[in-house]
């Protein structure tokens, strides 16, 4: 894998920040990173791209950051806010089919939600032309010179999927991580996670324990992410370990290509 980069669509909760209704200091904040729209990335290698999840604002996002391909896109999990702009995606999909991974859940969630999605016309223009396809836990799919794996973690009592890209690992809507997923995260340049708020929550990472996974896995940096407003960009990022960043929306970064951890794994 050559070296890529990461662009952060999104890094907010389901709700985005800011809160409709909320006069909190963090919904009306004067700096920019306290907006945040429902957590996507996008994932480029020069000649391909791929984006992880499609929130609400998914329309956008593409248009802020001048997305006009796709090679792919990858679901974690089908609620609202990681899966609601799927219809959006009819503007990546004129000219020919585009290829989406799910678990097997997630695809048939999409067959049952967005069925106008399938099999559609594509000389019409005016839907989705999406081609399902089910990847299977710790499965590898390679987009480009991109290495795509998916990671079964809980989300509360669901399984859903994270993903290491190269010496990327992308984990966010998480509430445990399975022993066998922990030694895919290991070894990495760069981990994403989620931390939602300070104080536990049943189906997301909070602070302490998203720096707890960061100081168990030891990657050389890391992003916060899916952040609710009860953290201020500014004032959370000064209390973070100097490797420890809080990530925020149309943040670039470098990711790296395959390292010897990964060619341990999938060779």
């Amino acid at each position: 894998m050559t070296a890529c980069s990461l662009t952060f669509l999104g890094t907010g909760t389901s709700h985005g920040i800011p809160v409709i209704g909320c006069t909190c200091s963090v919904c009306t904040s004067s700096d920019e990173r306290d907006t945040r729209l429902r957590s996507s990335v996008l994932l480029e290698d020069g000649g391909h791209a791929l984006v992880i999840d499609t929130g609400p604002e998914f329309r956008l996002q593409a248009l802020k950051h001048k997305i006009t391909h796709l090679d792919a896109v990858f679901y974690t999990h089908d609620h609202a806010d990681h899966i609601n702009g799927i219809d959006d995606l009819r503007s990546f999909s004129r000219h020919g089919p585009l290829r989406v991974y799910a678990s097997r859940a997630v695809v048939e969630t999409i067959r049952v939600r967005f069925p106008y999605a399938l099999d559609a016309d594509v000389v019409a223009g005016g839907r989705p032309h999406l081609l399902l396809t089910v990847i299977q836990p710790y499965e590898t799919v390679t987009v480009g010179t991109m290495n795509v794996t998916a990671l079964p973690i809980l989300h509360g009592g669901d399984e859903i999927f994270a993903y290491r890209i190269g010496s990327l690992g992308y984990v966010t809507d998480c509430s445990e991580v399975p022993q066998k997923s922990v030694e895919y995260l290991r070894g990495l340049d760069t981990l994403v996670v989620d931390a939602l708020r300070r104080f536990p929550h049943p189906s997301h990472f909070s602070l302490f324990e998203a720096l707890g996974l960061i100081s168990h896995v030891g990657p050389k940096h890391a992003y916060l992410t899916h952040l609710s407003h009860g953290f201020a960009h500014q004032k959370l990022e000064e209390e973070l370990p100097p490797s420890v960043h809080v990530a925020y929306d149309g943040l670039v970064i470098p990711i790296g290509g395959e390292n010897e951890k990964e060619k341990e794994l999938y060779h």
